[in-house]
Formats: structure tokens, sequence, C-alpha cells
């Protein structure tokens, strides 16, 4: 439920603010635009862990040596159907864009390619590429693992953390419509909810959290503090199947390494193997985008239990919380507004400025 204190901001005014920090604290226009727009994109979608809330940990990283600013992609391997790409440590929002831009180039080229991305700061919500590649008429797998940090997910059986949330990302294009997109974290929350819900002084559901100490609390100041504690991954032993089979699939098939041993210089590596493939060039390319419309159709067609509206797909949820919230406003919660405010005054970005961008007064 959202807090009535929350602060409500339209999505315009936002993206003009989080471009205007980027700016300040050293990128281009270009750059500070595709971070801006992502990361405004995904509080629309409803998940705001991975949103503007994001900007003064990014800022911080920045300050700190281990973000980078610039064109840092460099291509490691190029075999045709097989890419290696690394990104050097640069913006996760620029670098998954780019890197992404060139695998849909060649996938339309060669019908399909497996690219793993390595050496990345934070990615944000992978099915944002996800989308990217539906929108030129691709299906995409992704799997994500993080190295450098703290593992935040303990294995299924297990009270200690050996993972970090690993996401996975299946993305279907629809000709003409919105494409089909699943993406979900293989913890049971992703670790940013945790931070939510702590700025709000609200407890988590149940079923998602380990104390240091390895027993079930709702707390999320846990994955806050030292010593730390650990999510759940969803589905039990299967979330926690896949994500193990993040850590080898992005880890350590392009060579970047898995979070084994590799937690300890504090910052935020994300490797990333995807797949993509022209469904226009498969066996099924004169029927696919029909049965795909036949399948959702029959799916929504389900009986809806007493407890919810109706039946949905994977993409709509995240579809619906863009069009309440590009009505509303964005809420975000005062301390996340209050750390995005200050992280722009310490950027020389006024408070005056601050509330005739985004339309909200701003006490100094």
């Amino acid at each position: 439920m959202t807090n009535l204190s929350d602060v409500h901001v339209l999505p315009d005014g936002l993206t003009v603010l989080v471009r205007r920090m980027f700016e300040r604290a050293g990128w281009d226009e270009r750059d500070a635009t595709l971070a801006a727009e992502n990361l405004v994109l995904a509080n629309l979608s409803g998940h705001d862990s991975h949103g503007v809330g994001l900007v003064p940990y990014y800022v911080q990283a920045a300050e700190r040596g281990a973000l980078r600013k610039g064109r840092t992609l460099t291509t490691v391997l190029d075999a045709g159907v097989l890419l290696t790409l690394d990104g050097g440590m640069g913006l996760g929002q620029v670098v998954g864009h780019d890197a992404m831009a060139i695998v849909i180039d060649r996938a339309r080229s060669l019908g399909a390619v497996i690219m793993n991305l390595r050496n990345s700061h934070h990615l944000g919500r992978i099915g944002h590429w996800g989308e990217q590649a539906a929108a030129a008429g691709l299906v995409s797998l992704h799997f994500v693992n993080l190295i450098g940090m703290p593992a935040l997910v303990a294995p299924w059986g297990g009270t200690q953390a050996r993972f970090s949330t690993n996401p996975v990302c299946i993305a279907f294009p629809r000709p003409g419509e919105e494409p089909i997109l699943l993406d979900f974290a293989t913890a049971r929350i992703a670790h940013g909810k945790t931070r939510i819900a702590w700025k709000r002084g609200q407890p988590v559901a149940e079923g998602n959290l380990l104390d240091p100490a390895g027993e079930p609390t709702t707390d999320p100041a846990v994955m806050w503090s030292q010593p730390l504690g650990a999510l759940l991954p969803f589905g039990e032993h299967k979330g926690s199947g896949l994500a193990f089979m993040c850590e080898l699939l992005a880890g350590a098939l392009g060579g970047a390494g898995t979070i084994a041993d590799r937690t300890d210089w504090n910052a935020v590596d994300n490797n990333m193997l995807c797949i993509l493939i022209d469904p226009a060039r498969m066996g099924g390319a004169d029927v696919y985008a029909a049965e795909a419309e036949r399948l959702l159709a029959w799916v929504h067609e389900t009986p809806a239990a007493r407890t919810v509206d109706r039946v949905r797909v994977p993409g709509e949820p995240e579809r619906e919380a863009r069009a309440r919230r590009r009505a509303a406003g964005t809420p975000i919660d005062p301390t996340t507004w209050g750390d995005l405010v200050e992280c722009a005054v310490s950027l020389g970005v006024s408070r005056k400025e601050i509330a005739r961008m985004t339309g909200v007064s701003v006490e100094g």
C-alpha cells in the first residue's frame, strides 16, 4: 500500500531532474538521457527498487571510482553468432542499451545470436533490455549474475547467502502490440524492495528474509546493516536452482566469474548472457504471432479466483502500473525523495530548480 506521505512526481519532470543530475555528475547529455529515461520507466512500471532511488548510489560509486563515465563498452570476442562484450564498469543503463543495439543488429542479420556482456555496472531492470529486443521484433532470453558485492540470497536449505538476486528475463514480441515480458529475480523479492520497505519503516511479508543467525524475520534492516541477513529464493529449490544456473551462464561461461570469492571490492559488477532469436526465421514464422495471440486469449479466458479481478500474463502488471503512474505521478517515499533532493543539491542543482522541474515544493 502506498504511504500517504509519499511524494508523487509526474514522469516528465522526474526525468528532467534525473537527467540534470547525471549531467552535473559528469555524464554527457546522451548518456544522462538514457539513464534518466531507464530509471524513471522502472518507477513507472512499479519497480521502484530499480528506479530513481538508485541515483545517489550511482553518484557515490562514480565518486569512489567504482563506476566509470564515458564510452566504456569494448568487444572481447566476435565470432559471428557468438559475442563477448566488456562494459568496462560503465553506467549499466548506457552499457546495456549499447550492447543490446549491437546484438539486435547482429540477430537481424544472422537470425540468432548469443552474447555475453561482462563487467557492467548495475544493469537495472533487466526487463528493459527484453523490451528493447522485443521492440525490434526479436525474442530474447537474459540470465544475470552479480559479483563484487556481498551475497544476498541463501540457497534453498541454507542459512547464509551465496548468490545475488540473479534475475531472469524472457521477452516475446507481438507485432503491433506490447510484448509478453517475463522478468523476475530468483529471490522471492528484489533486494531493492527491502530498501524501499526499510526507508518506509515497514516490515516485509513473512517467508522472504533470514536474519544474520539464519532465523526467519520480517525486518528489512537485516539487508542493510552488518552482519547481513539473507533473502530466500522463490519457489524453494526451483528459484535456488535458477540462481545457480545464472552464475554459470552469466558468470562462468563468458569468463567474468561467479560470485564465489569475488565479493570484496564494493562494486556492483553485473554480467548478462543474452540469447536473441528472430522469430520470422524459425520454422513457425508464418504462425508464431497468431499462436501467441491464441494462447494469450485462452489464458485471459480463465475464470478468475475470488482474490483477483482477472488473470494476467507476463508484462501486464507493468503496463497497468505505467498507465496509473503516468496520470497520477510516481510515488516516492519521503526518505528516498529526501536522498534524491540532497544528492541533486550536492551536484549543484538548487532546490528552486528541483521544485520548478518536478512541481514538488522542496524545503531547505
